[in-house]
Formats: C-alpha cells, structure tokens, sequence
C-alpha cells in the first residue's frame, strides 16, 4: 500500500475532524464546523486554510465552490490506520463467548463469526474458513442407509467436517462399515490426506488384497470416492441487505451489480484473498474496492487473517460503506478473530 506524505500534528487532527463530522452528517464539512470540534483553537480562516492544503494533497474535496469538503479515499485511509483498538462493553464480552460456545467445527465457528460481525456492526459480516492443502485424516465415521446407500464422514484434524452420501450395488452391514472404518483409523489416522489415498491404492492393487475380506469391502467406497473431497474454503456471509439503507450513490442497476457480485462466492473469495495480505492478526482496512468491481467504489472492507492448528486459516472480515464506524468495526474485528482462534485452539 502506497502512503501519502506524514501529516503534520494540526493536519492530521483536523483531518480526523473532518472524516467522523461527514461520517456522522453525511454532509459536507465546513470550517466553522470544524473550529467548534477541534482543541487547535484556530480561527475558522486558519481552519479554512488547512482544509485548502488538505485538499490539494488529496485528502479532500470539495463538491461546490460555496459548499464545505467531504474526505476522499485517501482520507478514510489514512484516518482507518491512525485508530487503535477500543476494549468492547463487558455484555459484548459475554456475548462472544456464549455465542461461540459449544461450537466445535470450524465450518460452524466461521458461520457464528459472520453473524456476529453483521450483529456488531450493522454491516456485512463475512468469514472463510481455508483448508489448507496438507489436510490430514482425525477420523472417518461410517452410516448404512437404507437402498444400500453409504453415508460417510470425514474428519480432519484441523476440525473440518466433510460428509457425502454414496450409492452401492450391493449391501453393506453395519457391522462390517464398522470394520472398515477402525482398519482406515486405527492404519491411517494423522495422516495426510493425499497419502492416505494413495497407501490405499498400492495396498489394494496388491494381490494379498483379494484375499482380505475388509480390503475387498473397501475397494467398493474407494471406487466411490471414499477420501476424494474437495479441499474447499467454505464461506459464510450475513448482512448484504444492510447496504440497501445506505448512501451509496448508485444507481438501481448499480446497486444489482453489487447484489450480484457479493452472490458470488468466487468473487468473495478473491476480495478476501487480494485485500487481506497482512500476516495473522494484523487489521488491513481497504478503502474503496472499486479494483474489485465497479459498484464496490463506495465500499470499505476490515478483516484479517487467523491462523488455526493444523495448517487452517481463516478470514473474517467486516464489509460496509465507507462512512462506517471504523473504530468500532476494526475493534469488533479483533475481538471476533480472538474468540476464533482461542476457541480453535
């Protein structure tokens, strides 16, 4: 990220002055306005003055020659990352923890953070949750169901749970999916994924195979895909309908686009993974997505990056109009990753 020269002391002070009266008001600011809030104790003409050179460094603009000035990106920018992170109300405390409490999947914890963030913010709460490709195997757990269908479940030790329901064309007892499923733990349990197919592979290709009751049964699930699942991230976004109250200032087919595009997982993914680079723990604030998509120019995004045991990631992260709350928003952020990962741990 590209920053702009160091304000001076009474620049930046006014400047910050600036950026939460317009996310306050909606309006823009004049220098009148800015005499009454700031502790400088400049004459509105000096305040005036600082605004001018203000504007042309890029931090403002001014939208009618007799109007006041309304912060720009830069602005937003540059006042997001001079905010340090407020402690939250002792009930905000006791919620997160009974929100995430008996929550043990990561899947589940992901999905409970989206919420929470939407609950926190009044904004769009999103949460991934990352597979990292050197998955390794807890436990695969076995169903018979009826019309000789299999139900499966695998279970990796970073908390992934991954199901899938699978057809055969003869019946598998109970008894012997049990078996099954105690040679795949008691054999390959801790191990990676990847090797674990392929174990299974050179061991059922060997002729001693046709002889082994248990090896027999399981060539019928490995034939079905028994471990070849998708390592996917799995995505959980609450709130997108709080941008439609919101002065965007697009237009109603602008405003689709926008819809349209935060349906899209893919493209969700792709904003979390080029916007939040820092290494885990550290806030990024991305003001303006526009790189993103056109109807996203408005918009600013606060998350960040949580590293989990066994190699998973996970990215929470707040989505909202630039005049947010970023104080609040970055601290809710924090405060959430911190319940994820002490939880995950």
């Amino acid at each position: 990220m590209v920053r702009g020269p160091i304000l001076s002391p009474r620049s930046a002070e006014i400047l910050h002055s600036v950026v939460e009266t317009f996310i306050q008001t909606g309006q823009p600011v004049a220098s009148r306005t800015i005499s009454k809030r700031t502790k400088c104790r400049l004459s509105p003409a000096s305040i005036r003055n600082v605004m001018a050179d203000l504007s042309e460094e890029g931090y403002l603009e001014q939208p009618h020659t007799s109007a006041g000035r309304i912060p720009t990106q830069k602005a937003f920018q540059v006042y997001a990352r001079s905010l340090t992170v407020g402690p939250l109300k002792a009930s905000e405390r006791e919620r997160l923890r009974t929100e995430f409490q008996g929550v043990e999947t990561i899947e589940g914890r992901a999905e409970r953070s989206s919420h929470v963030l939407m609950e926190l913010t009044g904004n769009v709460g999103i949460a991934a949750a990352i597979p990292f490709a050197g998955q390794t195997l807890h436990q695969v757990e076995l169903v018979a169901l009826a019309d000789r269908r299999i139900l499966v479940i695998v279970v990796t030790r970073d908390g992934m749970v991954r199901e899938r329901i699978v057809s055969l064309e003869e019946t598998l007892r109970q008894d012997e999916l049990d078996s099954i499923r105690n040679y795949l733990n008691w054999n390959f349990s801790g191990w990676v994924l990847e090797e674990v197919r392929r174990e299974l592979s050179r061991r059922l290709e060997h002729e001693s195979a046709l002889f082994d009751a248990i090896l027999r049964r399981l060539a019928l699930l490995r034939g079905k895909g028994l471990l070849d699942f998708q390592v996917a991230p799995a995505l959980y976004m609450e709130g997108a309908a709080n941008l439609v109250g919101v002065d965007l200032c697009l237009t109603r087919e602008k405003l689709r686009d926008l819809f349209r595009a935060l349906e899209e997982k893919k493209r969700v993914l792709e904003i979390l993974d080029r916007f939040l680079e820092k290494p885990a723990g550290e806030v990024e604030v991305r003001v303006g997505l526009s790189e993103a998509h056109p109807s996203m120019k408005a918009l600013s995004l606060i998350g960040l990056q949580v590293m989990l045991p066994g190699g998973m990631a996970a990215k929470i992260a707040v989505l909202g109009p630039m005049r947010m709350n970023y104080g609040k928003v970055i601290s809710a952020v924090v405060h959430v990753g911190e319940a994820f990962r002490t939880l995950a741990a």
